[in-house]
């Protein structure tokens, strides 16, 4: 490499986003316009040395069949960092895996609950601190941009997004959140819940990956006339050994329901807080979803209902949280709103 085409790379500016999610980590590459990783947010330690092993995919295999000498953890809780050391060496070893060893600071983006605390934006700060400066957008804030909503309107826009570990909502106009609530209720609940049920009905006890399969495939805000059947195995309390049943959308229903009506109620609490010159706006405009979540069967028919609001889903749920952070970076005015530090 000539030595004009190094200083050439030394002035490419890299801006990253993060989704910083319980349950997957997405990051958006500004200049590549795509999502370039998204992978489960799990670690595998060594447990002597502390020494990572694995990261992301790999990991999420070993939960819950790891040895003595293996650790599998999730270090994120609810949407923020539970273990900050070991949320830094996950995010170092999957920027690793995406850019290799890179001269470049890039620019960050972290995508965070609508309600964490000072304490915990700190841990946010140091978790990504290789970088040239750090930005931290709500979680709700970036649903709604990555949904191709402009918010730098004086104009109502409304966004429930249900994401692992917790579920935010937000009214937002001129860039700014107006009225929002923020709830520990969301698709890991919806897993714990099926969980639940299972084991108290069935007594069959499954893991949190079969409880996300059987979410994913039978999760239903609406019970069915004809409702979908499938087969669920696990170790069976009562004999102590492997079994199976096979269960219904409608007992999924039951199962999650007081949890879905949660995040319902929360919905209702935030249009109480609309101000009256946004509330034809809202009207007018509707509610987006977004989030995994929300790809729970007929969750905006049930939203609908229950809000006298038309509710729909955003184009892309899963990944409009992370888009919306890095179309951010293009909005002067919105990063002047955002929390910064940098390095």
């Amino acid at each position: 490499m000539n030595f004009t085409k190094f200083l050439n790379m030394l002035r490419i500016k890299k801006s990253i986003s993060i989704d910083l999610g319980t349950a997957n980590i997405l990051i958006y590459d500004k200049q590549k316009r795509k999502v370039v990783l998204n992978e489960p947010s799990v670690v595998a330690l060594d447990k002597k040395t502390g020494k990572v092993i694995a990261v992301g995919k790999d990991a999420r295999q070993m939960l819950g069949k790891t040895p003595d000498s293996i650790l599998a953890i999730k270090p994120l809780k609810e949407g923020v960092i539970a273990d900050l050391d070991v949320t830094r060496q996950m995010l170092n070893e999957f920027i690793g895996k995406i850019y290799g060893a890179s001269l470049f600071k890039p620019e960050v983006m972290i995508c965070v609950p609508l309600e964490v605390s000072s304490v915990e934006r700190k841990a946010l700060f140091d978790a990504v601190s290789g970088a040239k400066k750090v930005y931290i957008i709500e979680e709700g804030r970036a649903a709604i941009i990555g949904s191709g909503i402009d918010i730098s309107k004086p104009n109502g826009n409304m966004v429930v997004d249900i994401g692992g570990g917790s579920t935010d909502i937000a009214i937002l106009s001129l860039n700014e959140v107006i009225a929002s609530k923020s709830i520990k209720i969301a698709g890991n609940t919806f897993d714990d819940d099926i969980v639940k049920y299972i084991k108290n009905k069935y007594s069959l006890l499954i893991g949190d990956r079969a409880a996300e399969r059987v979410k994913k495939t039978l999760g239903t805000a609406i019970k069915k006339d004809n409702p979908e059947t499938m087969e669920v195995k696990g170790l069976n309390l009562l004999i102590g050994s492997p079994d199976s049943i096979t269960i219904s959308e409608n007992e999924i229903y039951e199962a999650i329901e007081n949890s879905l009506y949660k995040i319902v109620n929360a919905t209702k609490d935030v249009l109480e807080k609309c101000p009256p010159e946004l509330a034809s706006d809202i009207l007018d405009n509707g509610i987006v979803m977004t989030g995994g979540g929300s790809l729970i069967h007929n969750f905006t028919d049930l939203l609908e209902k229950e809000t006298k609001v038309k509710v729909f889903l955003s184009d892309n749920p899963l990944d409009s949280v992370v888009l919306g952070g890095g179309l951010a970076f293009d909005n002067t005015k919105l990063l002047h709103t955002l929390q910064m530090k940098e390095n």
